[in-house]
């Protein structure tokens, strides 16, 4: 069995989801730190050909507290219409917009306030829209000790799971060693998304950005394409 082990994103680009698509079981951390710098809570669309953040904002709170008891700000009731509004200045001359912006609104306009919560609602869509059937597995399910941490928690996961293989993006060169996973009798490898380019408008193409500016750009079929054709293992 493959494994793949991610923290959740907001509407994550695409290697996200060809990491989800190519693994037998995909585990979401729920119970691990939440961190500013990431990806969790924001990402990049496409606004005049240039790209640009939009962000769930969150409650103040304790920085040391896990993703799974982060909550989302009050103000996110209004500024959720502010980011779709944005979204759909932006993308509404897409070819597939209409469909697309049907399924980011359900997304967006959730009534969920408890930030693990909502970031798995909207992965869930886009895996059901992207037709990948991959499971997923909420890491705070797992009966392991939960105190570990970095490889020491990825290891004790994959072997729970009792995964051959542990897929992570081409960033984890930096974090795991083959040599480490290879002592314990797990293969590791590394998802490398090739350069995908599409039309964006006529505009110069602004590369990994969302998975919504690929989906308001690309059919399913082409996506498919991509998740499936798109990246090499290393």
């Amino acid at each position: 069995m493959e494994l793949g082990i991610m923290q959740p994103y907001f509407f994550p680009y695409i290697g996200y989801f060809q990491l989800m698509n190519v693994v037998d079981e995909f585990v979401i951390y729920d119970n691990i730190q939440f961190s500013k710098k990431g990806w969790i809570n924001r990402n990049r669309m496409l606004v005049n050909g240039t790209d640009t953040y939009f962000t769930i904002p969150l409650q103040k709170d304790s920085d040391f507290l896990d993703i799974r008891n982060r909550r989302l700000a009050e103000s996110w009731v209004s500024e959720k219409t502010k980011v779709l509004n944005r979204m759909k200045g932006a993308y509404r001359k897409a070819p597939y917009f209409d469909p697309v912006y049907e399924l980011i609104k359900n997304c967006i306009l959730i009534d969920e306030s408890n930030l693990f919560s909502y970031l798995l609602y909207t992965l869930s869509q886009i895996k059901t829209y992207l037709d990948i059937n991959t499971p997923f597995i909420i890491s705070s399910s797992i009966p392991i000790d939960h105190s570990l941490k970095a490889e020491k928690k990825v290891l004790e996961i994959v072997k729970y799971k009792k995964a051959k293989t542990y897929i992570n993006p081409i960033g984890g060169m930096e974090l795991y060693k083959k040599e480490d996973f290879k002592k314990e009798g797990i293969e590791l490898l590394f998802l490398k998304s090739k350069n995908i380019e599409y039309k964006q408008f006529s505009n110069s193409f602004v590369p990994w950005l969302s998975i919504v500016d690929v989906m308001m750009f690309n059919s399913r079929e082409t996506i498919s394409e991509y998740l499936n054709n798109s990246y090499k293992l290393i």
